[in-house]
């Protein structure tokens, strides 16, 4: 945690109200996402129970398995899923533009630009918290190999045909989620975390209520009085007034209210099904339906609130103007989108349970890089955010107060103006060390060349520019301060370096898997029509 963030959270101690994080909005929201509200079963992990669904904010499609135990119920609850999240992402999937993209040529081995389709636009699905994506993960890999009696008629309990391509969809989701920066499938306190802070553990920002109760505390109360109220209140019945759909329920509902439903649910079929003639099975019948209605409307209980905050938390976020490379980072979830979309089209198999080592290693080469490339931008987008960098010694900022044109000492020498910079901040600055400054969008870099006292104050910090001036002998209007511009530099890159290139799978040496006599890849279900968007 950075100073400053410390600061905003003792701030919003004191204040009693969640403090600002950011001036601007770092993720992409999209105008039409999926809202996603799950329910899972205590003591079975990956058992949903139910689920509140879908893109109107007035009229959400609610999803229920009475039995979770049941597998011929639960398998209808993800057929239920996949006939509304599908359409959904079908609908973005036939969109598309026109775009250039890098690529080797196999004969030169050169990188040359050919024009591709890139889809217009991706979906976005929205979560309440954390442990909902985890969940979405482990539906996405437990349906993806699921066999389909089209596919294999003699495999017991067939899953219903889409069920396996949603299981694509939601693993490629669930993956694309680990991606730092990455808005495909968000977790609304995770956004709103990252925005404000709130004076209680980032373990306590993972409720929902507790969190929007700090950011938005109702008149007359604290963010801490209003978040102890969201976590602990209870009704007549014991029941919490704001339950938190984590995606666990409480153990009071469990205990109280959901296993004597689920009880009388099973004891209606078990009558239902040995009833001896039509009048008995029309009452029994009407039993069952009751007793489903009733589990109904305790799913339902548990998940509207949640589904009204997750709604109250992107009118917040709304409210906020959108940061500078908040588009860029939603073209790179678009390309991920549309290369998902190719694989399934061209029938490849779906993801494997484990990934190869070159795969597993690019994945997190990918990922730190994401990070770095994400911190930079959001300290470039966000003065709130650089005020943390600068605390932390990893920029500075100050006003130039000399400029003094020098020369590189070559045959064809080139300009290296001498910059200096008065700062009140400490960078930590090192023999020379890079420094950089955003120049049309693009980092312009620096080498630091001594540091002295300030006679009213602060530090003088000399800098040599090092690039982006021009191909001529003198520098090109603008890319050179001038004597009383106000500069911003970072220690940090501003754009990421790729790393090494891993080996092809087939030449990973055999102690990550590879040759020599490494076991055969397990063989992947075959493509069936229902694979195909």
């Amino acid at each position: 945690m950075s100073l400053i963030s410390t600061l905003a959270r003792l701030e919003a101690v004191s204040t009693g109200r969640a403090q600002a994080a950011a001036t601007v909005r770092h993720r992409h929201l999209a105008e039409r996402p999926l809202v996603l509200v799950p329910l899972t079963t205590a003591g079975e992990a990956g058992a949903p129970l139910g689920a509140l669904v879908g893109t109107d904010r007035d009229a959400p499609r609610l999803l229920v398995v009475p039995q979770p135990r049941d597998r011929d119920l639960r398998f209808a609850f993800l057929a239920e899923l996949a006939d509304v999240v599908l359409p959904y992402i079908d609908a973005y999937a036939g969109e598309v533009e026109a775009a250039e993209r890098n690529e080797t040529d196999p004969e030169t081995g050169k990188r040359v630009k050919v024009e591709v389709e890139l889809c217009s636009d991706a979906p976005q699905l929205i979560v309440p918290s954390r442990p909902g994506i985890e969940f979405l993960r482990l539906l996405g890999r437990s349906m993806r190999f699921r066999r389909t009696a089209e596919q294999d008629p003699e495999t017991p309990y067939p899953a219903p045909p889409r069920v396996p391509l949603l299981g694509r969809w939601l693993t490629h989701f669930g993956e694309r989620a680990r991606v730092p920066g990455s808005s495909l499938l968000l977790a609304m306190t995770d956004v709103l975390s990252r925005h404000w802070a709130t004076g209680q553990s980032t373990l306590e920002d993972q409720h929902l209520g507790a969190l929007l109760a700090w950011i938005d505390p109702p008149d007359g109360t604290t963010g801490a009085e209003a978040a102890l109220h969201a976590e602990l209140a209870r009704d007549a019945k014991g029941q919490l007034l704001c339950p938190p759909a984590g995606p666990a329920t409480d153990p009071a509902f469990d205990n109280k209210l959901l296993a004597p439903a689920i009880e009388r649910y099973d004891r209606a079929r078990t009558a239902l099904a040995a009833a001896e003639d039509g009048l008995e099975a029309d009452d029994r019948l009407g039993e069952l339906t009751a007793a489903e209605r009733g589990i109904r409307d305790l799913v339902l209980s548990r998940t509207l609130p949640t589904w009204e905050k997750v709604w109250q938390g992107l009118d917040l976020l709304r409210t906020l103007p959108v940061g500078a490379h908040v588009e860029e980072r939603w073209t790179r979830d678009r390309w991920s989108f549309t290369a998902h979309r190719d694989r399934i089209a061209a029938g490849e198999p779906p993801q494997p349970r484990r990934d190869d080592a070159v795969t597993a290693a690019n994945k997190l080469a990918s990922r730190e890089r994401e990070q770095a490339r994400l911190e930079a931008q959001e300290a470039l987008d966000d003065p709130l955010v650089m005020a943390g960098r600068r605390l932390s010694g990893e920029a500075f900022a100050g006003e130039v107060t000399e400029v003094v044109m020098a020369y590189s000492e070559s045959k064809r020498p080139s300009p290296r103006p001498l910059v200096t910079v008065r700062t009140d901040d400490r960078p930590h600055l090192g023999e020379r060390a890079k420094v950089y400054r955003s120049l049309g969008g693009k980092p312009q870099t620096a080498e630091f060349v001594g540091l002295e006292d300030s006679p009213g104050g602060g530090a003088l910090v000399v800098l040599r520019i090092l690039d982006r001036m021009g191909r001529g002998k003198e520098p090109e209007a603008g890319s050179v301060p001038e004597k009383g511009d106000r500069l911003c530099l970072t220690l940090f890159e501003h754009e990421q370096r790729g790393g090494p290139k891993l080996p092809d799978p087939e030449q990973t040496p055999w102690t990550h898997g590879g040759p020599p006599g490494e076991a055969a890849t397990e063989a992947a279900d075959p493509l069936t029509a229902e694979d195909v968007l």
